[in-house]
């Protein structure tokens, strides 16, 4: 990953005067839908490109030390051997950004990963994952808990009542002593933005966040009713923008969420490249939370490779 976001001193200057244009937003928001996508081997690029930045997922209730194993082992074997080949790409190294898991399963997927002789980072959801309704010691207990299990990056949630109440000291204490119990683990927090009630709490709690020391700020855990749009990724982006130029720290941006589609992946790609530019185009500054979207970049790969629609025994599950 990037370089650490060292966070700054509580500034609540800097999100008192928030305005936020929603119908503006909005208009923008369908635009970025209607833009047109790439094609031919420039979409295999940014195919390639956006499996490089997906955070390989399960959170599920029944997870167990073996399906675990199967998502670390399509971690490193995202597409294909013979697709890549093709695409004269077989030689890259590309594997997924990370795999993300719950602090139960965190042992099961370092274990995985080292056996299969790879370097990719396992990440822990924590802090209360998902509804943030624990106590604070608890959820500081449970970060510890995963970064002593192995967890190289650790995806936090936020306690949505401090947004709805306005009490951005607390949400900035809380956050920056989750930061502490991290260590050397990456943080990313995770808003919830679809609880959050408007556009103007997205944009203040995602400074708030990064003030706090997130190196991260993601939009969903997928459990909400209302995951990753491209409105609040607009919001979420400028607000990272914004910190940058007050700071000089470069703080990532993770959508999560209903992005099954590989169309969805490179449209939040073009996004980011828009919004922030092509520096925020890695892995260390850009992930897309997924659990099924690797499995339909793999089918448009294939098809553009082959020239068919791949059946259900061609490619391996995600």
């Amino acid at each position: 990953m990037a370089g650490r976001n060292p966070g700054t001193k509580l500034e609540l200057g800097w999100i008192s005067k928030v305005y936020v244009n929603r119908p503006a937003v909005v208009r923008h928001a369908e635009q970025i839908k209607k833009w047109r996508t790439v094609k031919g081997n420039w979409q295999a690029a940014w195919l390639l490109k956006a499996v490089t930045c997906i955070d390989l997922t399960t959170l599920s209730g029944d997870d167990t030390p073996s399906n675990v194993h199967r998502l670390c082992f399509k971690a490193k074997h995202p597409i294909r051997e013979d697709l890549l080949k093709a695409l004269d790409m077989h030689d890259k190294g590309i594997t997924v950004g990370a795999v993300c898991v719950y602090p139960a399963r965190v042992s099961d997927a370092v274990n995985a990963l080292k056996a299969a002789g790879c370097n990719i980072p396992v990440a822990s959801v924590a802090a209360g994952f998902p509804s943030g309704q624990t106590p604070l010691e608890t959820k500081l207990a449970e970060i510890k808990l995963a970064v002593e299990y192995g967890a190289r990056e650790i995806d936090i949630v936020i306690s949505r009542s401090l947004v709805l109440t306005g009490q951005w000291e607390a949400l900035y204490e809380e956050i920056r002593q989750c930061r502490e119990a991290c260590g050397e683990a990456h943080m990313k927090t995770i808003l919830a933005t679809g609880e959050l009630g408007s556009l103007a709490n997205v944009y203040k709690a995602s400074m708030i966040a990064m003030m706090a020391g997130s190196d991260f700020i993601k939009t969903s855990t997928g459990k909400e009713v209302e995951n990753a749009t491209f409105p609040v990724g607009v919001v979420m982006m400028r607000a990272i923008k914004e910190f940058y130029w007050q700071t000089g720290n470069k703080v990532g941006f993770k959508p999560a969420g209903g992005i099954r589609m590989a169309k969805e992946a490179i449209t939040w790609l073009m996004l980011v490249k828009e919004e922030l530019g092509v520096e925020w185009l890695t892995p260390e500054l850009f992930r897309l939370g997924a659990s099924s979207l690797l499995g339909d970049i793999e089918k448009q790969i294939f098809y553009h490779v082959t020239g068919s629609y791949a059946l259900q025994h061609d490619l391996a599950m995600a």
